[in-house]
């Protein structure tokens, strides 16, 4: 038998490490509270506010007293249908209703996929650097996590070679996510579907997460895995949600589409955990998935022209190399060059852990380091704020690096 936590909860929670990336947003949310001109490129959430018609959408379903109680678990059936068209509209990939279970935001989505598939001592691929949530949910799944290791040179794109390398027979599922948190890497279409038709030979599921679906730049493209690999349909569980696209994160809204056996059971455990997400966010939800994507381009027009400031400004940083990310809203750069060296106020650091501390006492500028997202040396900046505060920001950075 396992020994009882000293603390009297149990060992499934005591194993949990806190969200790294809230951890730093409540850090630097503390500093300003004492009167400090704080800088965060922490917290992953545009700093736009939820488009007007949406808002207006919740205002009205809260008045209607038909949202005033219980709904179906899996979402309401009308939102589920728009879920639907909105998810062949965008990416081409068909589903039916039933196979949409609205979540409690994507995070529960995540979650809600590892309860559903895995088992204890069951393997999980996951490409590393990862979104600091995916190992705490595989593991309060009785999952093990499998860090299958990407670089800068490689684009941080995992591929087939690797991913063959660390399957055992206890792998049941991959984690997969284009475009990346934190990297803000996209997969080509290509490589996408080599991934795909490799997990369905094997066997093998794969949870796709899609909530940045819309949030890319350049020549890149975002491309559907069960699309680009329909082999993979049976198999695969699609993430997404509205988040990130309409600038609601604290609405709590995302979703799961998956095959029929998963998604009913999916919905089964809804029904004891949860039960309905939010009638009214649900109504705000669908107005967002119904209506114009016009808020959404102009947001992402913002985040473009912030993208290639921020790419400019971490390479002319001393010490700093930062590959351009093409989608999201995150740079991923390797701050290795400012490590064991003295900075300009004369102190050194040997970890981007100790470092992203320093600079937030020194700078009172908040980013997320590496190690949260297992790629110690590395640092995640989210350009979703706004561009006087990035240029800010970013230049203390310099200041002190230099």
């Amino acid at each position: 038998m396992s020994e009882p936590s000293s603390s009297g909860l149990s060992q499934r929670v005591e194993a949990i490490a806190e969200s790294a990336t809230l951890a730093i947003t409540g850090r630097a949310n503390a500093l300003k509270a004492e009167g400090h001109s704080v800088i965060g490129f922490g917290v992953g959430q545009p700093d736009f506010p939820t488009p007007a018609p949406i808002v207006e959408a919740a205002i009205e379903a809260a008045r209607d007293r038909r949202n005033h109680g219980y709904t179906p678990a899996a979402g309401l059936p009308e939102f589920r249908e728009a879920i639907a068209s909105k998810t062949k509209r965008d990416s081409g990939y068909e589903i039916s209703p039933s196979q949409v279970v609205v979540t409690n935001g994507g995070k529960h989505a995540v979650y809600a996929t590892c309860q559903v598939l895995l088992d204890p001592g069951d393997e999980v691929l996951l490409p590393a650097p990862y979104w600091v949530s995916y190992p705490e949910a595989i593991a309060l799944a009785g999952g093990t996590p499998v860090m299958v290791a990407t670089d800068a040179a490689g684009g941080f794109q995992a591929t087939v070679e690797q991913l063959e390398a660390a399957t055992t027979e206890r792998t049941k599922m991959l984690i997969f996510v284009s475009p990346s948190n934190p990297t803000g890497a996209i997969y080509p279409p290509e490589a996408i579907a080599a991934i795909g038709n490799w997990a369905a030979e094997r066997g093998i599921w794969v949870m796709t997460d899609e909530i940045y679906e819309h949030l890319v730049y350049g020549d890149a493209v975002h491309a559907s895995m069960p699309v680009v690999a329909p082999a993979i349909r049976d198999r695969c569980v699609v993430l997404n949600g509205v988040s990130k696209t309409y600038a609601m994160t604290g609405w709590r809204v995302g979703w799961m589409a998956a095959p029929d056996a998963a998604a009913k059971a999916a919905i089964r455990l809804q029904s004891h955990v949860t039960s309905n997400v939010s009638n009214v966010a649900q109504r705000a939800a669908l107005a967002a998935v119904s209506g114009s994507l016009d808020a959404v381009n102009e947001m992402k027009a913002a985040f473009d022209r912030r993208r290639q400031t921020m790419h400019r400004m971490l390479n002319d940083i001393p010490g700093v190399s930062c590959v351009e990310p093409e989608g999201a809203f995150y740079a991923f750069p390797d701050m290795s060059g400012m490590l064991n060296r003295p900075l300009s106020n004369g102190k050194s650091v040997s970890t981007t852990l100790d470092l992203a501390a320093l600079i937030l006492d020194e700078a009172k500028v908040a980013f997320v380091p590496g190690e949260a997202f297992g790629a110690p040396g590395y640092a995640r900046f989210s350009f979703a704020l706004g561009d006087e505060d990035l240029v800010d920001g970013l230049t203390r950075i310099g200041r002190l690096a230099r």
